[in-house]
């Protein structure tokens, strides 16, 4: 079985067809933990790709699967899908009406304390190809994320201006759903992602991969929580995090469960 942790940095003529770790599976749903590195389905960014979550589920549990939601390529942790077309207009309706609760943790580059609601409205971010057509002048629409600062931690290395570099380890519930949000959001708090190339710092991510040896977005869906569409019962499914997150604890002395 393929090590899945660095899914995106692998050639692809060396990757054999990866086993996805099963997180959750009735008779109407079934998630998965989606390695950083592989998109949800097929689209217009994927011509390198010879695999995708969909495929993937679907070969190895012997049957169709239904996106509900959605998660970067760049994003790990949990993923759902629907395994009939009821349930999974269901699903779409609860991710929808915000009746989902999720859940991440993210890597930040700075000490960012306490905890607060991001309320920053957002552009709607549009793909060059895939949204040619739609307008660039909608207004900005209502984007709100709640944070809570879980770690600090400091390496006493010079880097740019500063004597030192800090990492912060921060937990996230977005109470909407926009593209890139929690991404936008912390960039906006001047606190980006580390490992994100698109509203990251062009310091911070090369001194990260040097330093711990291995380039990723940090960020991680960690738990979903959900009432059952069917059962009526409470679903709760979260992922373990991975051995490069367990690495980054260890390396900045941080003791975190799960």
């Amino acid at each position: 079985m393929p090590n899945l942790t660095n899914f995106e940095h692998t050639a692809v003529t060396q990757i054999e067809k990866p086993i996805l770790n099963i997180l959750y599976q009735d008779e109407y749903l079934v998630a998965i933990d989606k390695p950083a590195g592989l998109f949800v389905h097929r689209s217009f960014m994927d011509k390198n790709e010879i695999y995708f979550a969909l495929q993937l589920v679907r070969d190895q549990i012997g049957q169709y699967v239904y996106p509900v939601h959605r998660l970067d390529k760049p994003t790990s942790g949990v993923l759902l899908f629907a395994l009939t077309k009821e349930v999974a207009r269901q699903m779409s309706a609860m991710f929808s009406d915000k009746t989902i609760q999720k859940t991440y943790y993210a890597l930040v580059r700075g000490h960012l304390l306490g905890d607060d609601l991001i309320d920053h409205p957002l552009k709607e971010k549009l793909d060059k190809l895939g949204d040619k057509n739609v307008s660039r002048d909608k207004p900005a629409q209502a984007a709100q994320t709640y944070y809570q600062s879980i770690a600090t931690a400091s390496l006493a290395v010079a880097l740019g201006k500063y004597d030192s570099v800090r990492y912060s380890l921060i937990k996230l519930l977005p109470k909407t759903g926009r593209r890139h949000q929690i991404r936008r959001h912390l960039a906006h708090l001047r606190h980006p992602i580390i490992g994100d190339i698109n509203y990251g710092d062009n310091k911070q991510n090369p001194f990260f991969i040097q330093y711990f040896g291995f380039k990723r977005l940090m960020l991680i869906a960690k738990q979903l929580d959900f009432v059952h569409p069917v059962t009526g019962e409470q679903v709760n499914i979260s992922v373990e995090f991975d051995q490069q997150w367990q690495n980054i604890f260890k390396q900045l002395d941080w003791l975190v469960e799960g």
